[in-house]
C-alpha cells in the first residue's frame, strides 16, 4: 500500500488514546508520512472537515478508540473506498479492532507497505426517511423536521425506538419487504443489523450470529409483546419500509449505530436497503479467523482459547 498520507482520528477525552496518535504520528512522520490527526467523539465529528477541506484523499485511516469510533469513521469514509486500520484503544469489546500493543511493533508500517494484510468488505445499510407530504405547523417548526427526506448509513445496524419513553416506552410499527406487508411489531421496537452488526445490539436482543461474509439483513424485534416475533434473516438485496402506526403522539427515534438519524411521525415511512458503499476494513492477519475472533471477544471456550 502506498503510504503518502494518512488521516489519524483518535477518541476525545481518552489519555491512551492521544498517546497512541502522537505514537503513530512519530512513527509515520520518521518514513516520510504525512499525517493528519483529529479528535472524534458522540459530539465531534471531524470529517466533514477533514473531506472538505481537501484535494486528496488518505491512503489509509487509522482510528484509535472503540468501536464507536470506528462505526463513525465508517460511515463518513466508504463512500470514498478509504481504508481503516482500526486499533482498540479506551474501547469494550473491540469486534472491529486490533489490540492496540500492535502499535509498538516496529514492523507494523513495513508491513502495511508491503501488502501484509487483508482487506475486508464490510457490507452496510442505507436509510432513506421519506417524510409525508402532509405535515402540520407543529411539525414544520420542529428542526429535526425541515428536510423532506433524510439519507443515513450504518455498518452495524438501524434501530427504531420510541421517541418519548417517560410517555409511551413502547411503539408500534409495521414492516414491508419487497412491498408485502410482514407484520406489525409492538414493543420497545426494531432492529435493522448487517451481519457486523449481529454481534451488537441484534444479538443483545436475541438475534442470531451471522458470519461478515453472508450478505443480508437480520430484522430483530426489542422485547416484542407477541412471543410470534422472531427475529428472521432476509436476502441482501431485499427493500425494508417501517411506518410508525398510531395517532400523532406516537413519533418514533430512528438510530444509525447507536447514534440519532432522525425522527418519524405516524405518516412517515424509513426505506432500509443494502448500500453500494462498503466498509474497507483493514485486517493485519493475512488469514485472520473469524470464529477465533468471536470466541475470544465472547468469552467462549475460555480454558481452550488461553492455550
Amino acid at each position: 500500500m502506498n503510504l503518502s498520507l494518512v488521516w489519524i482520528i483518535y477518541k476525545d477525552n481518552s489519555k491512551n488514546s492521544k498517546e497512541a496518535a502522537i505514537l503513530c504520528v512519530n512513527q509515520l512522520n520518521s518514513i516520510g508520512v504525512k499525517v493528519v490527526s483529529k479528535v472524534s467523539s458522540g459530539c465531534i465529528n471531524p470529517f466533514p472537515n477533514l473531506l472538505s477541506s481537501t484535494d486528496e484523499y488518505p491512503d489509509l485511516a487509522i482510528i484509535l478508540g472503540g468501536d464507536g469510533t470506528v462505526l463513525g469513521a465508517a460511515r463518513e469514509l466508504a463512500i470514498y473506498n478509504i481504508p481503516i486500520l482500526s486499533f482498540n484503544v479506551g474501547g469494550n469489546l473491540g469486534f472491529l479492532t486490533h489490540d492496540y500493543l500492535q502499535l509498538k511493533n516496529k514492523d507494523l508500517w513495513i508491513k502495511i507497505k508491503e501488502d501484509r494484510f487483508t482487506i475486508q468488505r464490510r457490507m452496510m445499510l442505507e436509510a432513506n426517511l421519506e417524510r409525508s407530504a402532509i405535515q402540520n405547523e407543529s411539525k414544520k417548526s420542529d428542526h429535526e423536521n425541515k428536510q423532506s427526506n433524510l439519507r443515513s448509513w450504518a455498518l452495524n445496524d438501524f434501530y427504531f425506538k420510541a421517541y418519548r419513553d417517560e410517555v409511551s416506552p413502547t411503539c408500534t410499527l409495521q414492516l414491508e419487504i419487497d412491498g408485502e406487508e410482514m407484520n406489525h411489531f409492538r414493543g420497545d421496537g426494531l432492529i435493522c443489523s448487517t451481519p457486523t452488526g449481529s454481534t451488537a445490539y441484534a444479538m443483545a436482543s436475541g438475534g442470531p450470529i451471522l458470519h461478515p461474509g453472508i450478505e443480508s439483513i437480520v430484522i430483530s424485534a426489542i422485547c416484542p409483546m407477541s412471543l410470534s416475533s422472531r427475529p428472521i434473516v432476509v436476502p441482501p438485496n431485499s427493500r425494508l419500509v417501517i411506518k410508525p402506526i398510531g395517532d400523532s403522539t406516537r413519533r418514533v427515534r430512528l438510530w444509525k449505530d447507536g447514534s440519532s438519524a432522525g425522527l418519524l411521525d405516524p405518516e412517515d415511512r424509513c426505506l432500509i436497503e443494502r448500500s453500494q458503499h462498503y466498509a474497507m476494513m483493514v485486517i493485519l492477519e493475512q488469514s485472520p479467523s473469524y470464529y477465533r475472533t468471536l470466541a475470544q471477544k465472547l468469552n467462549w471456550a475460555n480454558s481452550f482459547i488461553s492455550k
